[in-house]
């Protein structure tokens, strides 16, 4: 059977609308069966999957606390995007900026002054940045696939991470587990509500959405960076630098990306461990095509992720269910989001034997 996509003249703007409600709709589908399949009431499972974590105050702050990483990092990468630039590498940026950013905490965190928290941030993001711009130099210089690049450096980010707890920077009164000090108060991100991990780090997702909108839609540089991704041929022929945008796309990816990774261990984490990401930098992949690239679209995609992770966590114990099963379902609304895209962007054929050898023959 000959299977064939012929590519649609006007694809629906109606479901390119919907697209992102119908992967969420088909995602609580499948996530209703392998419920069923392992011996658990689906209608209760789903409900302390979706319904239980927006129930009280406190799961609230905790959707926020774990939506603003995912939101931070998707913005960054749907510039990238955009760009035509591929940054699969988030995650070891995430972690490259945390690294960075730990190191100051470390070594100025007992002066208590004021600065030593903006000084963390500004580290983490350029630590981001800077792990960001190896794969983008290796593409624009030398030709490399940055795919493979960026996802090839989370590695060296994660056992460079591990050494780092493990060796110089471990506790020395942690019991030899491997983790760092406790950040002191100067150190850590400050609370915005008492009794429970909210604090003003959360603020800087949104204000990320928002810069976003203004510099992919008002500004030159961000129509210059949507022009190369979507025709670059025409960026060229305009004077655009390629190169130039390329470079930027991903320096501005990483550096979100670190920004995300530092208010992490400054806030709800409070100190370097080698556990220390949970997967945002890949689910934040999920949450930048769920969003369609578009910063509010993201802002409300990372909320529908982080609603699967605590969902998760809370099924864990409340089940008894594998947290495996929420990776599995991230990897299949990713799944469902693109293809829907396929089907609105494509028409599908089938062609069966008979009709397969005709087209050859003519």
């Amino acid at each position: 059977m000959l299977i064939e996509l012929e590519r649609r003249s006007a694809p629906s703007r109606i479901m390119m609308l919907a697209s992102p409600a119908i992967a969420v709709a088909l995602t609580v589908v499948t996530a209703a069966l392998l419920l069923a399949a392992i011996g658990v009431d689906p209608v209760h499972g789903l409900g302390v999957y979706f319904i239980a974590p927006l129930s009280t105050g406190w799961s609230l702050q905790e959707l926020a606390v774990k939506a603003s990483p995912l939101v931070l990092i998707a913005v960054g990468l749907a510039i990238c995007f955009r760009a035509n630039s591929w940054n699969i590498g988030a995650e070891g940026q995430y972690l490259a900026g945390a690294m960075l950013g730990g190191w100051f905490a470390l070594a100025y965190q007992t002066a208590g002054a004021w600065w030593v928290l903006p000084g963390m941030l500004l580290l983490g993001a350029l630590g981001g940045m800077l792990y960001a711009l190896i794969p983008a130099a290796l593409r624009v210089f030398f030709g490399a696939n940055e795919i493979l690049t960026s996802l090839m450096l989370v590695y060296v980010a994660q056992f460079g991470l591990d050494y780092l707890v493990r060796g110089p920077w471990r506790d020395p009164h942690g019991f030899n587990f491997p983790q760092t000090v406790a950040f002191e108060p100067a150190a850590t991100m400050p609370l915005l509500l008492a009794g429970g991990r909210l604090h003003w780090g959360v603020l800087l997702a949104p204000l990320a959405v928002a810069v976003a909108i203004v510099f992919l839609g008002a500004t030159l540089r961000g129509f210059e960076l949507r022009v190369v991704g979507m025709a670059p041929r025409a960026g060229r022929f305009a004077g655009f630098d390629v190169r130039r945008d390329i470079l930027l796309a991903f320096a501005v990816s990483g550096a979100l990306a670190g920004l995300a990774g530092i208010i992490e261990v400054a806030g709800p984490i409070g100190q370097l461990l080698p556990t220390l990401s949970p997967g945002y930098g890949f689910a934040a992949i999920i949450v930048a095509f769920l969003g369609r690239l578009n910063p509010i679209g993201i802002l409300l995609a990372g909320l529908i992720l982080a609603l699967s992770y605590l969902g998760g966590e809370q099924a864990q114990i409340a089940l008894r269910v594998p947290l495996d099963l929420t990776i599995v379902l991230q990897g299949a609304l990713l799944f469902y989001v693109l293809a829907c895209d396929t089907f609105i962007l494509y028409r599908l054929h089938l062609f069966g034997g008979r009709r397969k050898a005709v087209q050859r023959a003519a």
